[in-house]
């Protein structure tokens, strides 16, 4: 496939209207490589170790959800330099697709809502709200990282799933808004987590957003980079 044939079918995927205003100028193909496209790999960041195992698979493209280069360069050294270097000795292709995908359909959100098999879903603004069969250990499993929980839960129906930093007042009101009485995101902040107005779960953002991206490297028939990062949560 030709370099342009795949951007166009990334297009249609998740179209660039669909990102975030800040967002707009750091989606899409962000370093360029060979025109040819045989390889795709794909995962969550484009870290060193992702960077390096798409060069040994022989990657003519890496298809990413967060960009290395959210802020304006005025120097490439460290990390960033060694991530840009192998990219370009091996003219390998950049490709990211951030808020965009977030909202696309079958995007970030609609994978984390079928990993806990939500049902009688409505979308957000950004998010899904559906019912949860789940009990709270076994949905807490399927996240396989450590959790925090603010507020009390007890019983629950309506859950709401925000792939990514999604703890902002006004999502969660429009959450309670559908019914949910459960709200789960990564990357609450002490402020807002004082005055959340329903129960909410915070896992890690690399737990809620890669399957998203894995799902989507399976539907294309990608090859997925696993590197999730170090951590856990001691009690």
């Amino acid at each position: 496939m030709k370099l342009s044939a795949f951007l166009s079918q990334m297009e249609r995927i998740a179209p660039a209207s669909l990102a975030e205003e800040f967002d707009s100028e750091r989606i899409g193909l962000v370093v360029e490589g060979t025109e040819d496209i045989d390889v795709v790999v794909a995962a969550l960041d484009p870290t060193l170790k992702v960077v390096q195992s798409a060069a040994n698979l022989g990657a003519d493209m890496l298809v990413v959800h967060h960009t290395p280069l959210f802020t304006p360069i005025t120097r490439i050294m460290g990390t960033t330099a060694r991530i840009l270097k192998i990219l370009l000795e091996n003219d390998m292709n950049l490709f990211v697709m951030h808020t965009n995908f977030d909202h696309a359909e079958n995007g970030i959100n609609d994978a984390l809502a079928d990993q806990l098999e939500l049902s009688d879903r409505r979308r957000m603004s950004l998010g899904i709200v559906g019912d949860c069969h789940l009990g709270i250990d076994e949905l807490i499993r399927l996240f396989g990282c450590g959790v925090r929980v603010h507020g009390t839960i007890s019983t629950y129906k309506r859950v709401a799933v925000v792939g990514g930093s999604g703890f902002s007042p006004e999502l969660m009101d429009e959450a309670v808004r559908l019914g949910a009485e459960v709200f789960i995101s990564s990357e609450m902040k002490h402020s807002i987590g004082r005055h959340i107005p329903l129960p909410c779960i915070e896992a890690t953002h690399y737990a809620l957003e890669s399957p998203g991206m894995k799902a989507l490297a399976g539907r294309m028939g990608w090859t997925y980079i696993e590197d999730p990062p170090e951590s856990c949560l001691l009690v």
